[in-house]
């Protein structure tokens, strides 16, 4: 008889360990984090979505110059060795340059990570002028109750949209064990994000986190009983025209929208969030946020960050270019980007898989793209 091997006895206890750790440690979202590794651009057909609503659509007007202008040619390698999938120019409020990579085109869907962040900062100001938030200064309590005692208490509206709500939020994408993978993976967004501990006086440090953007969304659930996809159909998505319905990826049928992310749409679509924005927060002359709520939108916060430094690269949820302050962004992790250029009445979308490193705080591709737009 054949003695057990003590390596395949070692090699059965770890992959017990495996399945079994996600059902002991009551984190059964890891098994979908195990499947899926890291995100992705088509990430919206792994999750349930709830379908933001276009009204009747308004088409981009061709510019003039649409269709003879050529990407030169080593910028475009660049942008193909960074995996882009499509490039937009609005210019003057007319389609000026449009570009895709095999296998996508104006009506792909692609999802947009952390652009969603500043989308949902459009929601808070919407809702604000409506009425249903009174001020960014008003307290989360007032609209959910896990924080209405202790360190909780003491966080305002203004913090969650300046990152600066002094939360142990940690925002680590590789770790699977991280509350960002229970957000992403995880079938119940509110209590993952509700849970967060402050550590640090609110509006005293500036540190990225989407549980604070999380949190914004559900505050706007609750301030308007509508959610967020819902509120965004209403708001943006049939006054600016869009020509294709949007998905917001939630954590369950009939749950709750990901704030922070998984907005999904198409290149052309997500230029009218930049038209917007280059509007002063209007669409066809009538204000969606304030024009207080969209000038501190897009001046930098310069709360402290993790380096000691005054923040001079973002506002509520949009970022800033330091050494170009009339230029902001909405960006997302693997490179998908609203930029807007006001000097240019100009507005680009870059779509795609990856994004290359910094320069300082801005990724070198925005830098680029903001390069290549200033000659158009």
């Amino acid at each position: 008889m054949k003695k057990n091997n003590p390596r395949s006895r070692s090699m059965l206890f770890i992959v017990l360990l495996v399945v079994l750790l996600p059902l002991l440690t009551n984190k059964a979202y890891l098994y979908k984090a195990i499947a899926y590794n890291f995100a992705n651009i088509d990430d919206y057909t792994i999750f349930d979505n709830e379908t933001v609503a276009a009204g009747t659509p308004l088409p981009w007007q061709s510019s003039p110059e649409f269709g003879k202008i050529k990407m030169p040619d080593d910028f475009e390698q660049y942008l193909t060795k960074l995996k882009t999938v499509g490039v937009v120019v609005i210019k003057d409020r007319k389609l000026l340059f449009e570009k895709y990579w095999p296998g996508y085109s104006d009506s792909s869907v692609t999802g947009s990570f952390s652009i969603a962040k500043s989308i949902t900062s459009l929601l808070v100001g919407a809702a604000i002028r409506d009425g249903k938030i009174g001020s960014v200064n008003d307290p989360v309590s007032k609209y959910l109750p896990e924080f209405a005692a202790g360190e909780k208490a003491k966080v305002n509206i203004v913090n969650l949209l300046t990152m600066s709500s002094g939360s142990d939020w940690n925002e680590s994408y590789a770790n699977p064990l991280s509350v960002t993978t229970e957000l992403y993976y995880g079938s119940d967004v509110y209590k993952t994000a509700t849970s967060a501990n402050i550590i640090k006086v609110p509006g005293t440090y500036h540190y990225y986190k989407s549980g604070d953007t999380q949190l914004l969304g559900l505050i706007v659930e609750k301030a308007t009983g509508k959610s967020l996809a819902e509120y965004a159909a209403e708001k943006l998505w049939k006054p600016l025209g869009a020509e294709h319905p949007a998905l917001w990826s939630e954590d369950k049928p009939g749950g709750h929208e990901k704030a922070y992310c998984c907005f999904n749409t198409n290149a052309r679509d997500f230029a009218r969030i930049g038209q917007l924005m280059l509007d002063s927060g209007k669409i066809n002359g009538v204000p969606v946020i304030d024009s207080a709520y969209f000038k501190a939108s897009v001046m930098p916060c310069m709360i402290k960050d993790d380096i000691g430094k005054a923040c001079n690269y973002y506002g509520y949820q949009w970022w800033l270019i330091p050494d170009e302050p009339e230029i902001f962004y909405a960006r997302g992790i693997l490179g998908q980007y609203i930029i807007c250029i006001p000097s240019k009445n100009m507005v680009i979308v870059r779509l795609g898989e990856k994004r290359d490193e910094k320069v300082g705080v801005t990724p070198r591709e925005v830098l680029r793209l903001i390069e290549w737009g200033k000659t158009l």
